[in-house]
């Protein structure tokens, strides 16, 4: 093997695992967006765990983050807290950079 060879092997396999982690820390925001939200609606202990893996398993039903947002604003909305998208977006973002440092922490 030469070390062209090499080094795309490494790239791949770097490109594999930032792909990994990436969707590591995007269904960890949406546990702790879920946590969030439970919280906002009153919703405590092993139901708030459970409303968060709602969250969590929203996420399949489409590419990209509109689906979870739908279900959190939809929800909020419903239990009549007082949001917006653009409040649940940016709530989304900053989760999303916990997330990730989560994750890094954790592979360590």
């Amino acid at each position: 093997m030469n070390k062209f060879d090499d080094r795309e092997k490494s790239f791949e396999a770097k490109e594999s695992h930032d792909r990994e982690q990436e969707f590591k820390a995007v269904a960890r925001r949406n546990k702790l967006l879920g946590l969030w939200a439970a919280e906002q609606m009153g919703i405590t202990g092993a139901d708030a765990d459970a409303y968060a893996k709602d969250v969590v398993i929203s996420d399949f039903d489409e590419p990209g983050d509109d689906d979870v947002l739908r279900k959190v604003l939809g929800d909020l909305q419903a239990k009549g807290v007082d949001t917006s998208e653009h409040l649940v977006r940016k709530e989304m973002d900053e989760l999303l950079v916990t997330a990730r440092a989560q994750i890094r922490s954790e592979a360590k």
